[in-house]
């Protein structure tokens, strides 16, 4: 069978996931789970300054501790003075150095200073607390704003401001643009600082190995072979002598999508010590240690024609990095790359700027820069619908690229350097679908009925588009064993998204074998020789691909080994339910199992691949897919509390060709409770001296059971023509939308008394503000709005 064609059976069905018996009966196996002989345990001394230059580090109280085996500073270790490599190496912006073990300044509050080593986490915690750190405080510029002024202590002393670098693009012209505009909407908005909260913090567990000088490391990431590359440089071995296996994940949502200090500092200290360093990150250091994300602010404008055509879009915006722009422009670019979303802007021009400041370094976190550009735009258009009295569903039916335009080419360039071109989608259908969905039309009369009441109601939609499946590359190897199991090898680790499940949906259907049959391993640098990470929406749309590539490469071989048996042609060989056998001959027919046996010593596969029933392939994607989606809710503001209610919400996603639409449900359902966590609650709020205010569950908002209602998600198919499987990414498209949507319905509730949303959260708090602002306070409604 052709890959280019869509798999019949097991390919597009709801099938459990087949990780969870394991997980659910607690035979998971994480980080914390690994006990080894003789291993001993490691803690991080961390900055309580957000800008301080170290004086002095005294140990001697620490090391007198009983249990306690060494405690180091950066004078004590050498090697890492090279500092942690940048996971993507940004030309364009000013070079720098973030260091593994800060040495005469701090640039964030929890900043690594000393690591002491102790035989028992209990014995370290003691010990890190009796590490006596000498600081002299020095100015701190906690944000963007703070940063560019001319007076702003700088992060970096050789540079010669905290701007690190800009990033521009756009199409058209604009300036002609807006001059043809008849309406013009200009806005300020905001997109906080948040952070990914997984169930499991990092972790890693470095053991080293004598005879080789090599090292083995268990470690929580999404970047295995990155976290490879990083710990060789650093320590001067080669990348083979470097393994990495990363265990069960509890989640990772892009923040352990990075390479981090912690990541060089164990195995170093490993290697010093001779045994096994473990290391596991506190709830507490989770707050002030791993990367966040989001924190822009935006100076927008959108021009229009009378009758709702977009004729020009432009921004100019602020990305907080913090004090290490480790991801270099990446994120900037996802947020000029998709603000015009799905909807036609023939004029466009964007300006970031990228901006150091001192606070714990901003990475990716799920989304990482759509969630800012719907946001964005979203919040334009429905300004723009207020100002030229038009229904805001009615101004984006108008501006939705048509099916008939694709593949439609937005006039940017992605950050792999192609240029965008959306797959082949109908838009307006998928937005129409969540207006049915909600029906919005009876909820426009409900509204009406309401209007005036102490809990109004109002009605918010959002539309994107997400760039998935980034390259360069994914491969997979693939085993048939003579028991007749298939091993699959990936380069790529999982932290909840089913890939045990999904790629071997893939497998199993491309060489006809019982997904019972088929075992996914990855997370493994010894499985595959390179891996490019479970990170930008990738895995079913990368390695999906290699693994089809890979099983019809197997197919083929094994077809070629039974005709040498059956001594018939080979194009007569057909392989069903884990057998091979002749076409037109069902009772003729071998096990999988025994061809594969066979294989091992068969002359025929001398020229096709060497011996045994495996293969490796790689797949490279010339550019990214294009997913699409629109959500839809109804809300409900009590005056009298400022809550906002979620009454209703609905999700259109179209990802392609979906290899099990219930694990592509469970990703947006999981994107889209988090969109709501930024919407309503989450905010890591800083003071202006650099010390973080919502450090702890207590003052950080996740979002809550109740704060969710029932969540009703429709899948649409329009497939990719990037790879043979027809497969767009799925996995940040759940979180792009619900803050746009969120926004617009409370500023659409709140209309009658001239609010205006300009951010998020949208706290209790907030909207009083946001009402006592708006010049009619105490509460008195506008009629007119």
């Amino acid at each position: 069978m052709s890959i280019s064609r869509r798999m019949a059976e097991l390919v597009g069905a709801p099938l459990k996931r087949k990780e969870d018996p394991r997980l659910l009966v607690g035979r998971g196996r994480y980080l914390e789970d690994q006990r080894l002989p003789g291993m001993v345990h490691l803690g991080v001394v961390r900055s309580p300054h957000a800008h301080a230059r170290i004086l002095k580090i005294d140990r001697a109280e620490a090391s007198r501790l009983e249990g306690v085996l060494a405690v180091f500073t950066r004078e004590d270790l050498p090697e890492l003075g090279g500092g942690v490599p940048p996971l993507v190496p940004a030309p364009g912006l000013r070079p720098y150095c973030q260091p593994v073990l800060a040495g005469e300044k701090v640039r964030h509050v929890g900043e690594a200073v000393a690591a002491v080593v102790a035989v028992d986490p209990y014995r370290v915690a003691d010990a890190v607390e009796r590490v006596v750190v000498e600081y002299e405080p020095l100015p701190v510029a906690a944000t963007a704003g703070a940063a560019l002024s001319r007076q702003a202590p700088r992060v970096n002393d050789d540079w010669p401001d905290n701007l690190a670098g800009r990033t521009a693009s756009g199409t058209g012209d604009v300036t002609l643009g807006f001059a043809r505009a008849e309406v013009v909407v200009e806005a300020k908005l905001a997109y906080p600082r948040v952070a990914a909260m997984p169930i499991e913090t990092r972790g890693l567990l470095a053991v080293p190995d004598p005879a080789t000088g090599g090292l083995t490391v268990w470690v929580s990431t999404q970047v295995p072979f990155a976290v490879r590359s990083a710990i060789a440089a650093i320590l001067l071995l080669p990348e083979e002598r470097v393994r990495i296996i990363v265990p069960d994940v509890g989640g990772g949502f892009g923040a352990k999508g990075h390479v981090y200090s912690e990541d060089i500092l164990v195995p170093a200290v490993a290697r010093r010590l001779g045994c096994p360093v473990k290391w596991v990150e506190s709830r507490r250091e989770h707050f002030l240690a791993t990367a966040a994300d989001r924190d822009q602010e935006h100076h927008a404008r959108l021009g229009l024609r009378r009758d709702g055509t977009i004729v020009a879009l432009e921004t100019t915006f602020t990305r907080d990095h913090g004090a290490y722009p480790t991801l270099g422009e990446a994120i900037t670019q996802n947020t000029i790359n998709h603000l015009p979303g799905p909807y036609r802007v023939p004029h466009y021009r964007a300006l970031g700027r990228n901006v150091v400041t001192h606070k714990t370094f901003a990475a990716a976190y799920r989304g990482a820069g759509r969630p800012e550009a719907a946001f964005v735009l979203e919040r334009l258009l429905d300004r723009a619908a207020h100002r030229l009295g038009m229904d805001p569903a009615e101004l984006r039916r108008r501006n939705l690229i048509r099916p008939e335009e694709m593949p439609f080419r937005s006039g940017l360039r992605y950050r792999d350097g192609a240029p965008i071109t959306y797959d082949p989608a109908d838009y307006p259908a998928g937005f129409e679908k969540a207006l049915a969905l909600l029906d919005y039309a009876g909820w426009r009369t409900e509204q009406a009925r309401r209007r005036g009441g102490a809990k109004p109601i109002g009605i918010g939609t959002a539309a994107y588009v997400e760039g998935t499946g980034l390259g360069p590359f994914e491969g997979a190897e693939i085993r048939v064993d003579p028991s007749g199991t298939v091993f699959v090898l990936v380069g790529v680790s999982s932290q909840g998204q089913a890939h045990e499940t999904t790629l071997a949906q893939v497998c199993a259907d491309a060489l006809h074998v019982p997904i019972e049959d088929v075992v996914v391993l990855g997370g493994d640098t010894r499985l595959v020789g390179y891996g490019m990470g479970t990170i930008a929406s990738r895995v079913a749309a990368v390695a999906g691909p290699a693994v089809a590539r890979t099983a019809s490469e197997v197919a083929r071989k094994a077809r070629l080994v039974a005709a040498d048996l059956f001594e018939c042609a080979a194009e007569d060989v057909v392989l069903g339910d884990g057998r091979v056998f002749v076409k037109g001959v069902p009772d003729k027919s071998l096990r999988l199992g025994d061809v594969a046996r066979a294989a091992v010593q068969s002359k025929v596969l001398a020229s096709a691949g060497g011996p045994g029933l495996s293969a490796c392939a790689f797949f490279y994607p010339e550019t990214v897919t294009w997913a699409f989606g629109a959500h839809a809710v109804v809300v409900e503001v009590d005056l009298a509390t400022c809550r906002v209610a979620l009454v209703r919400y609905v999700a259109v996603h179209d990802c392609g060709h979906p290899i099990n639409p219930m694990v592509v449900e469970g990703q947006l359902h999981g994107g889209i409770v988090q969109g709501i966590g930024s919407a309503l609650a989450e905010e890591l709020v800083y003071s202006p001296e650099g010390q973080l205010l919502t450090a702890t569950f207590m003052d950080y908002g996740l979002p809550r059971a109740d704060q969710v209602p029932s969540l009703e998600v429709a899948h649409l198919e329009h497939p990719s023509t990037v790879n043979a499987l027809g497969i767009k990414g799925v996995g940040e498209s759940g979180i792009i939308a619900p803050a746009a949507a969120i926004a617009n319905a409370v500023e659409d509730a709140l209309a009658d008394y001239g609010v205006l949303v300009d951010r998020v959260p949208l706290t209790g708090a907030r909207l009083f503000e946001c009402l006592r602002a708006s010049g009619r306070w105490p509460l008195t409604p506008n009629p007119a709005g």
